[in-house]
């Protein structure tokens, strides 16, 4: 599909996209910009929201989605209702669509007309497609640094783009350094109308929105959409009304992102997990591991939840088979959804999945943190073990969180069975930094990679994305990182290169 690439870059530097179809006089009504996602092989999703303090209780929205930019050629066209009762969001799902095509897409209100934006279909579940090129993303504090990596995720141009969670921060100004190059606004978030304006906040950030407006998304959540650390209906500080704190994060969560509606959350609960066929080449599958785990294991005494950091031989409950990251029923729905006749099976998760010990095993067992994969070994297990039994072709695990890059080689069984050469690799892993939130020191990662030798790569010292160009044959990945993240139009870099061939698990160097 044809695009002014220029337009896009520039839509990532100056100002929202919206001010050239806006009368001076007028109160902005899509100042926070368009999106799309949720791309299936004849629908997908067109996401705005109406802006302005004067908004009447129920808005009448126009959208129209077209082949070319010009909209000479309109492929469909509707009409949504903006509630008041949904922070005026709208979620159209256009039907009838063109698999594997291209579309530009723009909305009406009010007199206003907002930008134009660009997004695809997927391909029909039996079409031979040749290649996918996408990105994964994670993890964008806002007053950690400025998000000059969105604007390199424009200039890469890829099919999709899989946010991969930490979409914003709970935190409040007052947990910004000194020097923090810009600041939260208010206080710790724990209400709908403290998470609504946290969300406008961040959707205020040109680059973000300009990403939003080049490519579809998919998405999945961790823990700061709601509160650090949370486990199912525990809040890290052990909060007493954390389960109407959880609903109203994830009402504002539905409300903000391009997401169908039939995932508007009811009863405290939205269903994120889900999966996509691209044509014959891959299945994606997207998890959820924070509305259905457990509680961390053995937290801190000062703190009652959330994670820790500790040994293994002090801490019995890691081993215990019974505990889960993804909840019994997610965990059969990823086991019995592999796709065998795929080259291709790419598992979009919150974090790292390989494990790393920070002390070697001969040590009280090994050191690990609790709140990831490492926390929950039994359930790790089970998941590379139904790969391993069913010979789950490219099986490639793609995670955030832990604000840096590692490239890793896995395989299951417990602790001890990463060291041990017998154990084959049966899948490879990609864990992407972030957009901007910041890393632990390098130095702790080098000790890490000592202990760990599945750990091909890992680096925390820098921001960015990690954009890969999968086909039949091979599935290549760049790790893309800005120079610095403290300016907001700083140049990007190629911090590392790495490929996984089709019917060999394991990541190797380019």
């Amino acid at each position: 599909m044809a695009i002014n690439r220029r337009l896009w870059l520039a839509g990532a530097a100056a100002a929202p996209l919206f001010i050239r179809h806006a009368r001076a006089a007028d109160v902005p009504r899509f100042a926070h910009g368009i999106a799309s996602g949720q791309p299936q092989a004849e629908t997908l999703v067109l996401w705005t929201m109406l802006t302005g303090t004067d908004l009447p209780p129920e808005v009448s929205v126009k959208w129209e989605l077209a082949e070319d930019e010009a909209f000479t050629r309109v492929a469909a066209r509707g009409e949504e209702t903006a509630r008041v009762a949904e922070h005026h969001s709208v979620h159209a799902e256009p039907a009838g669509l063109k698999p594997a095509r291209g579309y530009f897409y723009r909305f009406q209100a009010l007199g206003q007309q907002s930008p134009v934006g660009r997004t695809r279909t997927a391909p029909a579940r039996d079409a031979v497609v040749d290649r996918l090129s996408f990105t994964i993303t994670s993890c964008q504090r806002w007053d950690a640094g400025h998000w000059a990596a969105w604007r390199d995720v424009v200039a890469q141009a890829p099919e999709l783009v899989m946010f991969l969670g930490d979409y914003i921060y709970e935190y409040g100004a007052n947990l910004a350094p000194a020097d923090a190059p810009r600041r939260h606004e208010g206080g710790k978030v724990r209400t709908l109308a403290a998470y609504r304006a946290r969300y406008a906040q961040y959707k205020s950030d040109p680059a973000l929105q300009a990403a939003h407006a080049f490519a579809p998304w998919l998405l999945v959540w961790d823990d700061h959409e709601v509160d650090n650390d949370y486990a199912g209906l525990q809040g890290q500080d052990l909060q007493v009304d954390f389960a109407a704190q959880r609903a109203a994060a994830y009402q504002a969560y539905w409300e903000f992102m391009p997401l169908s509606r039939a995932q508007r959350p009811s009863n405290g609960q939205m269903r994120m997990h889900g999966r996509l066929d691209w044509g014959r080449l891959a299945r994606i599958h997207l998890l959820d591991d924070r509305q259905m785990r457990d509680a961390q294991a053995c937290p801190r005494a000062n703190r009652g939840g959330g994670s820790n950091t500790v040994r293994a031989d002090d801490c019995p409950a890691l081993l215990d088979p019974k505990r889960t990251l993804l909840g019994a029923e997610q965990e059969r729905w990823l086991a019995e959804g592999w796709s065998l006749d795929q080259p291709w099976n790419l598992l979009g998760q919150q974090t790292l999945m390989a494990r790393a010990s920070w002390e070697p095993l001969a040590e009280h067992g090994g050191r690990f943190w609790t709140d990831g994969w490492d926390g929950y070994p039994a359930a790790r297990e089970r998941l590379l073990g139904v790969v391993a039994e069913r010979k789950v072709p490219g099986v490639v695990v793609l995670g955030g969180d832990v604000h840096a890059n590692y490239v890793a080689s896995l395989k299951p069984g417990g602790y001890a069975a990463w060291d041990d050469p017998k154990v084959p690799v049966v899948a490879s892993e990609f864990c992407g930094t972030s957009i901007s939130s910041l890393g632990l020191p390098q130095d702790r990662l080098d000790v890490a990679r000592r202990v760990n030798p599945h750990l091909l790569h890992a680096r925390s010292d820098q921001r960015g994305h990690v954009m890969f160009t999968l086909d039949r044959r091979k599935l290549a990945a760049e790790l893309r990182v800005v120079n610095d993240a403290l300016d907001p139009a700083s140049a990007s870099a190629v911090q590392g290169r790495f490929f996984v061939e089709a019917g060999r698990p394991g990541p190797q160097p380019a």
